[in-house]
């Protein structure tokens, strides 16, 4: 892959006019097309396969009167006053005869009404006008808004004498989250924090520019989706969180690889390159882990958590290509003007202000003092973190209703004045369905039902039981004792659903609890089943890339474990602020008590990509340090004064995008923002910048290993370009314009156990040669010919065969390579022959010392002389036996190489 995104570094810099022009036009045309073409977002929150969503979809047919969203008229008189008079009784007549001419109306029911029941409250003081609509929450107009809005106003006119009429109910709900000023702060933090670190304006603004187009493109993305499938609110403002926060932190990553590298001496272009191959790979990686994770939300089983993880991961997707083509195009438009200033001294002195300059002073001392007594660090974080996730174990999670509006609200207020009134539970009223088909007293039956549910612990009142017109299906309304998101109505569903076997057997009639209360429990439910099965994912996905990238056992288990406690603290502290109400006045939370159904596993999935991002790129400058000087403690030290300024800075960035959207984020926004913001702080701060350099200290060389057949089996995920570097490093090895078919410095092979099978092996071979691997017994020459043939990739060293590095491109190398097996092949001449005739440009024969029958070893020594393809390319050939005599009738004279291999240590045998 690294060498894909050199190439694409390389292209993106040269055609720069064209990249920046293209994208500047995908913005506009998706932009374009998002605003004319959308369909408006969609805040229903459905559960297919539920019990409530499944008879809410049922009444939807029999019984649409109830099925859509409603609204509300609560009529308040001054206190002392009585609410149920003759002229407030035709006034409200009056106004219920209004209301029901206003479209998407389904029915009006008078408070005042026979028929009606629990309307006015105890006190006398308020009535509720219930209307229920025949359209959802997102097919409501303004038009039916502004016609009850109006209504509520004559009413409140006739009657007179202070009386105040609240319109409200889910019909008036305003959950659409919205950009604020206060969302600039975030970038206005980033600006900040980028001139701090780079020193220069057109450093700092380059990423802000880059994170903000590439957001402009995925939400017109977004918003145009929704001419094909239902998109909430929330998935547009989450695309808009992430894509600000990964977007600046991707081009951060590559723009100070850049210019680290301009500061050393290398070419602009080249610079880009490379830095597109290295800490682009990073960025790939890390924006990969995110999209899996976030794609993942899938598991819960929710459609719109699911295409709410979809529109951010494709935001997420969208910052990547944005960094790994836009990015380099602005770099070479910079040119040279981003090379960091240094001070104009002496050579010397120069070189010292210039490490100085490049190094944080607090990272050396920070890392010194971490690493000083490992296991005091980690018990110190391991503690601190478990205690602030304590408070997680009371996270309530529910859907957003009326009471989380901005207070003020009509929605607000409404749902305040059924509270004071009428009690918690008039806000969050369940419904019970019937089938009472096979009934031949379904209103005598409804009524029964509706004795029963009165008689539940939990039941305020039914105010309203009856059958459908064609009397097929029932209805009972059934007002619970306490607030929607209280686990006590939970109780309440729960201790009604159990009651639904009894109720068949005995009345032979199928319920069901549903209504928007039912399904937001519903929703929490299914969501809190989905944590275990996604946090598991997470932690497996975590271990599995980690290894691959850092070919290490506890590496990733050390990365995966902080970030588990990351993700406590994070739940811990939100459910503290959001929950128990501690410090909600400063952070603006108008209701606590729950928090948003989806936000735990959003936190999981974002926090899992960030967290692995931060690890990636710190523990990689340790590995590197660690392998090429083998001294554990000095790579901790060394890579973490690297890596730290970047992290840092990141961190800082993607703190501030996400605590930007706390003050004045919507009910629905605002807990995710925060939690994120919480989590990046801990897992940047306090995981990745303290505990894990404490854990590799504590391991020391433990810390870099992974057992051999683990090794071998595991992909290789080249998250640091490392590959590329290693080939740019050969090209011209072992010599410009070198002729050598195969070319192997220091090579050497481990098997299984970590035991050598050859060692130190320096080959030169030319073109159009034969070289012959002998030994006698275990000495790694059938090893090191596979090796030569890409078939085995685990070796170390510098081997270059056929002008490819190898490992890196051995997919190249295979079709021109052919392997012949003397133990294996039926006519290994044959073969040879074929591979000739196939243009083949080197041919391995394992054990030619085993072709005995002189008719075969007579056509073998005909090709080994000739040595020339088909189309009369030079051929090489790499021979291995035994003992080089009994081959050297076979042989060209003037064209070997002999190649002894060293016998493996008696203790390895």
């Amino acid at each position: 892959m690294s060498s894909f995104l050199y190439r694409l570094g390389r292209a993106a810099a040269r055609r720069r006019g064209l990249v920046v022009a293209a994208w500047l036009v995908v913005l506009l045309v998706c932009g374009a097309a998002g605003a004319l073409l959308n369909e408006g977002t969609d805040d229903t929150f459905a559960i297919p396969g539920s019990e409530s969503q499944d008879a809410l979809d049922h009444l939807g047919h029999v019984f649409p009167e109830v099925s859509g969203t409603s609204a509300q008229l609560v009529l308040v008189v001054p206190e002392g006053e009585d609410v149920d008079t003759a002229g407030t009784r035709r006034a409200v007549s009056d106004a219920v005869a209004r209301i029901e001419n206003l479209p998407q109306v389904a029915l009006v029911a008078d408070p005042f009404a026979d028929d009606v029941d629990g309307a006015v409250s105890d006190d006398g003081r308020a009535a509720i006008i219930a209307v229920p609509l025949n359209v959802d929450l997102a097919q409501v107009t303004a038009g039916t808004r502004s016609g009850l809005t109006g209504a509520a106003e004559d009413l409140a006119a006739r009657i007179g004498g202070g009386a105040e009429v609240h319109t409200g109910g889910d019909a008036f709900s305003d959950r659409v989250p919205r950009l604020s000023p206060t969302e600039a702060l975030g970038l206005g933090i980033a600006l900040v924090v980028l001139l701090l670190m780079f020193r220069s304006l057109i450093s700092a603004v380059m990423p802000l520019v880059t994170a903000v187009l590439g957001v402009g493109v995925s939400v017109a993305v977004v918003y145009l989706a929704t001419i094909v499938v239902p998109v909430s609110s929330t998935a547009p403002m989450l695309a808009v969180m992430l894509g600000l926060a990964v977007g600046i932190d991707y081009a951060l990553f590559l723009l100070s690889r850049h210019r680290d590298q301009l500061a050393e001496g290398l070419d602009v272009e080249e610079s880009i390159a490379r830095a597109a191959a290295t800490a682009g790979s990073a960025v790939v990686f890390a924006g990969l882990t995110v999209v899996i994770a976030l794609l993942g939300l899938s598991v819960a089983g929710i459609p719109f958590l699911t295409t709410m993880g979809v529109a951010a991961a494709f935001g997420v997707t969208v910052a990547v290509c944005v960094a790994e083509t836009l990015v380099p195009a602005l770099l070479a438009f910079a040119g040279t003007r981003l090379v960091p200033r240094t001070p104009k001294r002496s050579t010397a002195v120069s070189r010292r202000r210039r490490l100085r300059f490049s190094r944080p002073r607090v990272a050396r001392p920070w890392v010194r003092f971490v690493t000083r007594r490992p296991a005091v660090t980690i018990a110190v974080v391991v503690i601190g973190l478990g205690a602030l996730a304590v408070p997680a174990a009371d996270l309530r999670l529910a859907l957003p209703d009326n009471g989380t509006e901005e207070p003020g609200s009509v929605a607000r207020e409404t749902y305040r004045a059924v509270a004071e009134h009428f009690g918690v539970g008039y806000n969050g009223p369940l419904i019970v369905t019937a089938d009472i088909i096979r009934s031949t007293d379904p209103v005598g039956l409804v009524d029964e039902l509706a004795d029963e549910i009165r008689g539940i612990p939990g039941v305020r009142s039914v105010p309203l039981a009856t059958p459908n017109e064609k009397g097929d299906t029932g209805i009972i309304q059934v007002i619970p004792t306490t607030a929607p998101d209280d686990a006590r109505t939970d109780a309440l569903v729960e201790r009604i659903r159990d009651q639904e076997g009894r109720w068949l057997d005995e009345y032979g009639t199928a319920t069901a609890v549903t209504g928007i209360t039912a399904v937001g429990i519903d929703v929490s439910a299914q969501l809190g089943a989905a944590l275990l099965p996604f946090g598991l994912l997470v932690a497996g996905l975590s271990l599995v890339l980690l290894a691959m990238v850092f070919r290490s056992v506890w590496v990733p288990v050390k990365a995966t474990f902080g970030y588990l406690l990351s993700v406590g603290a994070a739940f811990g502290l939100t459910s503290l602020v959001f929950q128990q109400g501690h410090g909600a006045g400063l952070f603006g939370v108008a209701h606590v008590g729950s928090v948003i159904s989806f936000l735990p596993i959003i936190l999981m999935g974002v926090l899992f990509g960030l967290a692995m991002d931060y690890e990636v790129f710190l523990v990689s400058r340790i590995r590197e340090h660690y392998a090429h000087h083998g001294d554990a403690h000095e790579a901790i030290e060394e890579g973490f004064v690297s890596a730290s300024r970047v992290v840092v800075a990141a961190a800082v960035i993607m703190f501030g995008v996400f605590a930007a959207f706390v003050p004045e984020g919507s009910a629905t926004i605002k807990p995710i923002a925060f939690s994120l913001a919480v989590g990046v702080f801990v897992d940047a701060f306090l995981v990745r910048m303290t505990f894990v350099p404490a854990v590799l200290a504590l391991l020391g060389d433990r810390a870099w290993g992974l057992p051999p057949a683990i090794d071998r089996r595991l992909p290789v995920f080249d998250a640091e370009g490392d590959g590329l570097l290693h080939e740019l490093r050969l090209a011209d090895w072992p010599a410009p314009g070198s002729d050598e078919a195969v070319s192997a410095h220091a090579l050497a092979l481990d098997d299984d156990r970590g035991l050598p099978v050859y060692r130190d092996v320096e080959l030169h071979v030319p073109r159009g040669t034969v070289l012959v691997l002998h030994g006698s017994g275990a000495v790694g020459k059938t090893a090191l010919l596979l090796s030569l043939a890409g078939r085995v990739t685990t070796h170390r060293g510098d081997l270059k065969v056929l002008g490819h590095v190898l490992p890196q491109h051995v997919h190249a190398l295979r079709p021109q390579v052919a392997v012949v097996g003397v133990r294996t092949d039926a006519d290994p001449a044959g073969t040879v022959a074929t591979a000739l005739a196939d243009d083949v440009r080197l041919i391995l024969v394992d054990d030619a010392d085993l072709v005995l029958r002189s008719a075969e070893r007579a056509r073998l020594r005909h090709q080994l002389a000739r040595r020339v393809t088909a189309t009369g390319r030079s051929v090489a050939f790499v021979l291995t036996c035994q003992d080089p005599d009994r081959v050297a009738d076979l042989l060209p004279p003037g064209a070997t190489q002999l190649h002894a291999m060293t016998p493996r240590p008696a203790e390895v045998l």
